[in-house]
Formats: structure tokens, sequence, C-alpha cells
């Protein structure tokens, strides 16, 4: 039988491991897919690659599963951060479903001058996250930061970790280059408006930052942060 629904869960995962199942977790494979006992389901948990198991309890409130082979190992997105400034919800919640699908290591949501919203539900774009590594077939899920403001996040950057700072500025002209700049990175996307001209600055004179062109035209800043990603990924990713 192939297991076609793959559920992310937080237990260690390994030959002949019994995982639990909390409600909401049993209410979705048993009330909402239909599974019963005897199913084979993929588990994954960020640590222990993919897992084959079998649903061994099936009940509204709670179930139990087994663990039967591995069936992918952990694979590891680049050391790649996606920092921008939270948008409107729909929006925001697309961004971090597309940095998870598209191989983010980790997703910070930073306050700017021009950012329109002042707070996030970090837990329910956890969760985004966590569905986005669930159909995409990962078997690793980035964190979700809280929300921090622009001077906080960079007074504590590391030299080590380069920027790939998207300047609207650009937008009619090339950028630098990003290829054999190998490492730790991470991309910055400016909310609607922009980021501030204090803020731009900051980003220019940092010598670890790159300021790259997302073409003619500017984006809004959810299909900004596909673009970008895209752009890392095809020179520096996993994707080449």
């Amino acid at each position: 039988m192939d297991a076609k629904i793959r559920l992310y869960v937080d237990h260690p995962l390994g030959e002949g491991q019994s995982v639990p199942l909390d409600r909401g977790q049993a209410h979705y494979l048993f009330g909402v897919m239909r599974q019963d006992v005897g199913a084979q389901i993929l588990l994954f948990n960020g640590k222990d690659g993919e897992w084959r198991a079998r649903v061994e309890q099936a009940g509204k409130r709670a179930g139990l599963l087994s663990c039967q082979e591995r069936t992918k190992p952990l694979q590891m997105p680049p050391d790649l951060w996606l920092c921008f400034a939270p948008i409107k919800k729909a929006r925001t919640d697309f961004i971090v479903e597309k940095a998870a699908e598209m191989g983010a290591a980790r997703i910070v949501p930073v306050q700017t001058e021009f950012t329109n919203s002042g707070r996030i539900q970090r837990d329910r774009l956890q969760a985004h996250a966590v569905e986005a590594a669930e159909q995409c077939g990962g078997t690793y899920v980035p964190q979700v930061d809280d929300l921090i403001k622009f001077d906080r996040l960079l007074q504590s950057w590391e030299p080590s970790r380069r920027i790939m700072f998207c300047d609207e500025a650009l937008a009619s002209s090339q950028g630098a280059p990003l290829q054999g700049l190998h490492g730790p990175w991470a991309i910055f996307i400016g909310p609607e408006g922009g980021f501030s001209d204090r803020e731009r600055s900051r980003l220019r004179e940092m010598e670890n930052a790159v300021s790259v062109s997302l073409g003619p035209r500017i984006l809004r800043a959810d299909t900004a942060a596909v673009a970008a990603m895209t752009i890392w990924q095809l020179s520096l990713g996993d994707w080449t």
C-alpha cells in the first residue's frame, strides 16, 4: 500500500518507534482524510528524515503509529535566511509558505520604518511553514522567528553571513553578481513602499551586503521574495 499522506510530528522517528498523535493530527488523519488502522503514512520531524509508518490505533481524539522503514534521509536546506517585512495577512502567509517550499533555513519577520503590520502570529506562521513542508516533500521545517526591529536585527548581525539586499532603487540597473560568494546568507525584502532612505543607506554601507536588482520592474513584496529566492538558489543554492 502506497503512503500518500505526509505528516510532521514532534517526536523521535526510528525503526519500530511508536508515535502518538495529538487531537488535531488524529482529527486530520481519521476524520478528514478517512484513514484507518493499517493505513500507511509518511512521517518527518525535521531531524530523522522521512519514515513510512503504519496506523496501529485510530480514534477521534488520539491515535498511534509505528515506524516501519526510512524512505528518505534528512535533507537540510542551504544556510539561507529570508528576512522580510510582514505585509497583509494572506500575503505574509504566502511568503512564509513559499520560503519553506523553496529552501529557506530560517524565516525572520522584520519591522522596518514602513512596515504596515506591527505584530504577527508566529505560531500561525510556523504552522504554515509545517504545512508547506508536508506538501512539498521536504524533510526540514524552517524556524519562523518572532518579529524583530530592523536596527536590533543588524546590531547583532554576524559578519560572516552575507546579505542579499534586494534594492528597488536598482530596478533599472544590474546589481552585483552573487556567483562564487558561498557561505551563510540572508535575503532582505522590504515592505510595501520599500526600505527607508536610512535603512537603505545602512544596508549599502555594510561590507557583507550585496545589492541586487530583481529586474526592470518594481515587484510586490511577496513576488519579490519568490524572485529573490529563485535568483539565490540558482546562483548559490541547491538547485544547481
